[in-house]
């Protein structure tokens, strides 16, 4: 793994925990219109509990895994964090930390720290360099 893998993996897990937030809220909501229907109609049997309770387990272990992942992305990012930390230069460790951790776009990151563009791949090529010396080690 090169030094830019090693700091996207915080990026492609918050995307993941991000993607099953959203297929949690979905799974919610038809759960909530099935429950809304069901709750007007008497229910004559525990065969329809039982399955609605089925989709409830499965909602709350999809939460479980969910919050399994952003303790995973807490402590990812904490070691990205202590990765950066050791680039001697500054500015290079302030472009890593809004990309890696911020998750922050190029032109984004050349306006808050009012560089161009150019310069601020620059500071990114010799970071990721820091980088990739000392996951050689």
């Amino acid at each position: 793994m090169d030094a830019k893998e090693y700091l996207s993996q915080a990026i492609w897990l918050d995307r993941r925990i991000q993607t099953k937030i959203e297929e949690k809220e979905r799974i919610r909501e038809m759960a909530e219109k099935v429950n809304g229907c069901l709750s007007h109609t008497r229910v004559s049997g525990s065969r329809e509990h039982q399955q609605i309770e089925n989709t409830l387990v499965k909602l709350i272990d999809l939460e479980w895994e969910i919050v399994r992942m952003i303790d995973r992305l807490v402590d990812l990012k904490r070691e990205i964090g202590r990765m950066i930390q050791e680039v001697e230069d500054t500015n290079q460790q302030m472009v890593l930390e809004l990309r890696y951790l911020c998750v922050k776009g190029w032109d984004e990151i050349a306006c808050e720290m009012r560089y161009d563009p150019r310069t601020i791949f620059r500071l990114h090529g010799k970071g990721l360099g820091s980088i990739e010396k000392k996951i050689g080690n």
